[in-house]
């Protein structure tokens, strides 16, 4: 990850992309009016997707201000653990009032980030990033879970190519955090990951670890090149390889083209 040079104020089109999602989202709820609409392919309810939505929102303010909080430990199990244990003490699940709390804890999130550098650092619930990177990550939050309530509810989803490379410094940052080093061990490949017509890097696995550079390796094993969206649904675990492989989002080739439908195998979604 490469650091915001210090004084660098948080990207205003990043901000003002996350304020316009937020009201997408709040749009989406105000049109349903059923919170037990269960989401498709997930365990929770679109009102407890939306709940949870406006307590990371938050949880995000929060860190933006300089206020120090806990949630988990940085690992995709104790995020998940976080999670419901924050839902159940938060039992509020009226579409309408959490539209509301999202957009208003978004506005917080942008007011308590436009006054401070990109580069200044905090603990995020994925562990230590800059406050820059945690907008990344923020608008990252929002489109994925925005994009199962626009599911679930049979409405128009908010996720763009221009949404996911501003999103893309925290999807970089956080591959070497959501590793399995499980089904990574042994495996020794060198890619270069690409956004069709947008910006190029590498990833290189070698003994149980992986490594993100800014760009590809000089020699890739396997070249993959996504359409933008379906690289985001594909890198939060909501559409798999296979799946974007059929509709045309993915490309691969190189010496080992057949590693491209493996990749993702190797990260566990938070």
């Amino acid at each position: 990850m490469i650091a915001p040079p210090p004084g660098t104020a948080v990207d205003a089109r990043l901000l003002d992309e996350i304020a316009a999602v937020a009201a997408e989202i709040a749009l989406v709820l105000h049109r349903c009016d059923r919170p037990d609409l269960r989401i498709p392919g997930a365990l929770w309810s679109v009102g407890e997707a939306a709940a949870h939505l406006a307590l990371a929102n938050e949880l995000m303010a929060d860190l933006a201000a300089g206020r120090e909080r806990r949630y988990g430990d940085g690992t995709p199990g104790s995020l998940a653990a976080a999670n419901e244990e924050s839902l159940a003490a938060y039992p509020e699940r009226d579409p309408t009032v959490l539209a509301e709390a999202v957009v208003r804890h978004t506005r917080a999130f942008a007011e308590a980030a436009a006054s401070r550098p990109a580069a200044e650092p905090l603990l995020s619930p994925l562990g230590p990033m800059d406050l820059g990177t945690l907008a990344c990550y923020l608008l990252t939050h929002m489109l994925g879970h925005g994009y199962d309530l626009a599911r679930a509810t049979g409405q128009r989803h908010m996720v763009t190519g221009e949404r996911v490379e501003l999103a893309l410094p925290f999807l970089t940052a956080a591959m070497p955090r959501i590793l399995d080093s499980r089904a990574a061990a042994g495996h020794r490949a060198g890619y270069a990951i690409g956004l069709r017509g947008g910006p190029r890097f590498g990833v290189v696995f070698a003994d149980g670890a992986v490594t993100v550079t800014a760009d590809p390796p000089p020699r890739p094993d396997c070249t993959i090149v996504c359409e933008p969206v379906g690289f985001f649904l594909m890198a939060l675990g909501r559409r798999g390889p296979w799946s974007a492989l059929a509709r045309g989002a993915v490309l691969a080739y190189g010496r080992r083209p057949w590693l491209a439908p493996r990749f993702t195998g190797y990260f566990t979604a938070p």
